[in-house]
């Protein structure tokens, strides 16, 4: 009797690929972005639908679909370039306390340890928009500090809402990066008469970097779209300038070309993160 080929060479690779980034989400707790340049493709396609559709739903006497958006893009990029700038001082602040929490993961000290588990999981499960809410109306609009008067605006409350989540998955990211690492290199290194802190240190972090930078890519890749939340508590960004622009205009015609105009944005400007992020992925695919 013929004996059946059970190693199924065609299904091997894909399943193998699936587990290893299974693994990858099981280690840093997060979701693994996947952007690709169809979704992009898809997303100028779904804005020629749109502006087409507008555009025969205008009245003659209105200036065109094109121009109108063209005529608002100076205003709408510097909306966009504040997204960019609550994304760049949330996650830099987020990856130094978020660091130092992950850390906290593998402390000696039982305190320590319960509190950084009970901040990570705290606020990793919380939505960020009501964390939004509760930074813009419980915190002060300003504070004094020895004798100085220092105003608190919006658009810091609303940054540090969306630090505080960036803190807690950044934890995971460290804490799944030092897991990672073989128990052995502990060992070794005491072995050879080395702290636990000039292990971690010297060893064990240096090692982590590497192993971090994908899920950190991909982290500040939903970080950045996720700033268009700051939107809801009033911060001036690019989707409040958006619904001025409308106001502005009059034109129910407009909303879908201008929310798909803003969408290619932000593709733009995740989409070479998300394939540097597959880049660093597949480059350091044995040490993970």
């Amino acid at each position: 009797m013929k004996a059946w080929n059970t190693d199924l060479p065609v299904l091997l690779s894909p399943a193998k690929a699936l587990a290893q980034r299974t693994q990858r989400e099981r280690e840093y707790a997060l979701p693994q972005l996947r952007l690709k340049l169809v979704h992009g493709l898809l997303l100028v396609l779904a804005f020629l639908v749109a502006a087409g559709y507008a555009q025969a739903q205008s009245a003659p006497q209105h200036p065109s679909v094109l121009d109108t958006l063209f005529k608002w893009t100076p205003l709408l990029l510097k909306g966009f370039g504040f997204n960019i700038l609550i994304s760049v001082v949330a996650m830099g602040v987020g990856t130094v306390l978020g660091a130092i929490v992950g850390i906290g993961h593998v402390s000696r000290l039982r305190w320590v340890r319960v509190c950084a588990e009970w901040y990570t999981h705290f606020f990793r499960n919380a939505p960020w928009l009501v964390l939004l809410f509760y930074c813009m109306f419980l915190l002060p609009f300003k504070f004094t500090l020895f004798g100085v008067v220092v105003p608190l605006p919006d658009w810091a409350k609303a940054t540090l809402g969306l630090t505080l989540p960036v803190i807690a998955n950044m934890s995971e990211i460290v804490r799944g990066a030092i897991h990672s690492i073989p128990t052995g290199q502990w060992e070794s290194a005491a072995s050879f008469a080395f702290s636990r802190r000039q292990t971690l240190w010297m060893i064990i972090l240096p090692q982590c970097v590497k192993r971090m930078l994908p899920p950190w890519m991909n982290l500040y890749s939903i970080l950045t779209v996720g700033t268009v939340l700051v939107s809801v508590v009033g911060v001036s960004e690019v989707m409040t300038l958006v619904g001025d622009v409308l106001g502005s205009e009059q034109r129910s015609e407009l909303l879908m070309p201008f929310y798909f105009y803003i969408l290619i944005w932000f593709f733009l400007y995740c989409y070479p993160i998300a394939r540097w992020t597959v880049h660093l992925e597949r480059k350091y695919a044995v040490n993970l």
